[in-house]
């Protein structure tokens, strides 16, 4: 479970931070970095996150090589490798409910903060993206509990999350169906719950 929860945070949080970037990339009137910020967004999201593992675990340590012109393939580890492949990948879905988040906030905002003297990036720092994390935060969640569930993707590199270890428990103990259920009741609870907290965290949060 460690596991899985330390990978679910990592990538949550870096893909977070990546994904907003690619947003403000998207809503920039400047080709240059717009364009490839949609390439990118529109490429991971048509890609299953099976083949991106499989795709980057293998192809990265020659990748690696060519760029720092090492004769032997760069060694990036399979745990790494999980870290940056997850964090690639939720970045383009995290973009888009950044994205959407952004548009919500109305543009009068950005227009008076402007007024107010405030360059474009000091606006959206203190003004439109704390307003968009906010609005956005029952999507981002929704998103989160995904990642979650993915981590079990890790098998593919022989790395063991909270899903594998309990069916090695099970096998090597005989004890499949108390297991599984188990791990049913595991999902269950974080996946069906942490909603309804946030849901409470808004609903009080509004009241106030």
């Amino acid at each position: 479970m460690t596991f899985s929860l330390t990978l679910t945070v990592l990538a949550a949080v870096l893909g977070l931070a990546l994904g907003t970037l690619l947003a403000l990339c998207r809503m920039s009137s400047l080709k240059w970095l717009s364009v490839p910020a949609t390439l990118y967004v529109n490429g991971m999201r048509s890609v299953p996150l099976l083949l991106v593992i499989f795709w980057f675990y293998f192809l990265a340590p020659y990748v690696g090589a060519w760029i720092t012109n090492s004769p032997t393939p760069v060694q990036v580890g399979a745990y790494r490798s999980a870290v940056i492949t997850f964090t690639l990948f939720e970045a383009a879905y995290f973009c888009e409910i950044m994205r959407a988040g952004i548009l919500s906030i109305g543009k009068g905002q950005l227009n008076a903060g402007l007024a107010l003297g405030l360059t474009y990036a000091q606006v959206m720092k203190t003004i439109v993206l704390p307003q968009a994390l906010r609005n956005m935060t029952p999507a981002l969640l929704t998103r989160v509990i995904t990642l979650f569930q993915d981590t079990s993707l890790v098998y593919v590199l022989s790395m063991t999350d909270f899903f594998g270890a309990i069916s090695d428990i099970a096998s090597r103990d005989g004890t499949m169906v108390p297991m599984y259920l188990f791990a049913a009741a595991v999902y269950f609870v974080i996946c069906f719950g942490a909603p309804r907290f946030v849901g409470h965290f808004e609903t009080a949060r509004h009241a106030h």
